[in-house]
C-alpha cells in the first residue's frame, strides 16, 4: 500500500484539544496556568502534545493577542559591552532584574551608544518588543530617547533626564555629596582642586574642559557633581574659576590613568583630585602609584559610586545605592500608573565614605615628568 505524500498537518492548540475532547483554554492552561487543572490532565495534555510534535502556545501569537510583550526595555547611554564591565551599571541592572523577575517580566537591553544616526537609533527603539522603558542616565537630546517618547509607552527615568512629561524619576542628589566631599578636603587644607569626569556631551572630547561651556553640558549627573565642587570652593572663598577639569569620552580605568596624568601636567599644583566615578578614581590611583606619588601625602584622590573594588581599596568616595535604584525604577514602571500627571521624583540617600586616599596636605609643588 502506497503512503500518502501529503505533508503531515502541523499540530495546533485546537487539534490537541479536539483529540482530548477538552477546550482550547484547558490546553492553554496546561502551559500558562497549571494551577487551573489536575496533574493527571496536564500529563495527558503533554503526552499528546509530545506525540504530535506540539511545542506549546506561540509566545508571539500570545503577545499579539494580549498586546503585551512581557518585557521591560532598558535604554543605556553606552555600548552594550559597557553594561557588563561597569560595576555601577551592573549593580543597577541587578536591582532592575530582581524587580522584573518578581513581576514575571523579561529585560531587554537597548544600548544608546554613540555612532548611529537619528534614523538608525529610532529603528532600534521602534523594533524593540517591550511594554515600557527604564531610561538609564540618558541626556535629554539623545535620539534614542526621542524614539522612546514616540512609542507612548510607560517610562521611568533613572538619574537623567528629568522633566520628560509625567515620567517618574529615581536618582540621587549628585551635587550635595560632592560639595560635602570637597568641603571635607578643604577642611584638610586643600585649595588646589582638579576634577576628572566622564563625558559631558554627545560629541567626543578628551581633554581639558572650558568651564564656560559647562552650562551647556547635556549630562546632568556629571554637571551636578562638578557644580558641587565649585559650590564648596566658593563657600570657602576659593576661586572656582581656577578649577581644572579633564573629561574622558569613554569610561575605563585606563581613561582614569590617562586623565590623571594629563590633569597633573596641566596643573601640577593640584593636591586634591576628585573623580566623578570610582572607575576613574581607581585609574588615577594606579597612575599615582606608577608615578611614585604618595596618596594621600602628595595627592588626595576621591571617587563617587561606592563600588565594591573601590571600597576594598580604601578609596574615599560617595556611596550610592545603585542596586536599590534599579529595583525601585523597575517597581515604579511595573506598578499601576497614578494618573496624576505629575512626575514623581524619588531621591535616594548617599553616604560619604572616608577611606585612606584622602588626608591633609603634606607636600605641594611636585611636577609631573
Amino acid at each position: 500500500m502506497s503512503r500518502s505524500r501529503q505533508p503531515r498537518r502541523q499540530a495546533t492548540l485546537a487539534s490537541i484539544a479536539a483529540e482530548l475532547r477538552i477546550s482550547r483554554t484547558t490546553v492553554s492552561n496546561a502551559y500558562n496556568r497549571p494551577d487551573q487543572l489536575s496533574t493527571e490532565l496536564r500529563e495527558r495534555v503533554f503526552e499528546v502534545a509530545k506525540r504530535r510534535g506540539y511545542a506549546g502556545p506561540d509566545p508571539m501569537a500570545r503577545s499579539l493577542r494580549t498586546r503585551k510583550a512581557g518585557a521591560v526595555g532598558v535604554l543605556l547611554t553606552e555600548a552594550l559591552s559597557y553594561s557588563f564591565r561597569d560595576p555601577a551599571a551592573m549593580s543597577f541592572l541587578s536591582g532592575l532584574s530582581e524587580a522584573c523577575e518578581a513581576a514575571g517580566q523579561g529585560l531587554l537591553l537597548i544600548p544608546a551608544g554613540p555612532g548611529l544616526t537619528d534614523a538608525e537609533a529610532a529603528q532600534v527603539v521602534h523594533r524593540s518588543s517591550v511594554d515600557g522603558f527604564v531610561v538609564y542616565s540618558v541626556p535629554p537630546e539623545d535620539p534614542y530617547l526621542a524614539a522612546v517618547l514616540e512609542r507612548h509607552l510607560p517610562i521611568v527615568a533613572c538619574d537623567q533626564p528629568r522633566g520628560i512629561g509625567a515620567a517618574p524619576v529615581v536618582g540621587i542628589d549628585d551635587r550635595r555629596p560632592m560639595r560635602d566631599l570637597a568641603t571635607h578636603l578643604i577642611e584638610l587644607g586643600h585649595c588646589e582642586f582638579g576634577i576628572v569626569c566622564m563625558r559631558l556631551g554627545r560629541e567626543r572630547h578628551d581633554g581639558v574642559v572650558d568651564l564656560s561651556v559647562l552650562e551647556d553640558a547635556g549630562f546632568h549627573v556629571q554637571h551636578e557633581r562638578i557644580r558641587g565642587v565649585r559650590d564648596a570652593m566658593r563657600d570657602a572663598g576659593l576661586d572656582d574659576s581656577a578649577l581644572t577639569v579633564v573629561e574622558r569620552f569613554t569610561h575605563t580605568s585606563g581613561d582614569g590613568q590617562s586623565a590623571a596624568a594629563q590633569i597633573m601636567s596641566v596643573n601640577p599644583r593640584i593636591t586634591a583630585l576628585m573623580c566623578t566615578t570610582d572607575v576613574l578614581a581607581l585609574g588615577a590611583l594606579a597612575w599615582a602609584d606608577r608615578a611614585g606619588l604618595d596618596v594621600p601625602g602628595h595627592l588626595s584622590i576621591t571617587g563617587f559610586d561606592g563600588v565594591d573594588e573601590a571600597l576594598r581599596e580604601g578609596l574615599t568616595t560617595v556611596s550610592q545605592p545603585q542596586k536599590d535604584k534599579g529595583r525601585r525604577a523597575g517597581e515604579l514602571l511595573l506598578a499601576s500608573p497614578a494618573h496624576s500627571g505629575i512626575p514623581e521624583i524619588e531621591t535616594l540617600d548617599t553616604q560619604l565614605v572616608f577611606g585612606k586616599t584622602s588626608g591633609p596636605v603634606e607636600s605641594t609643588g611636585w611636577y609631573a615628568e
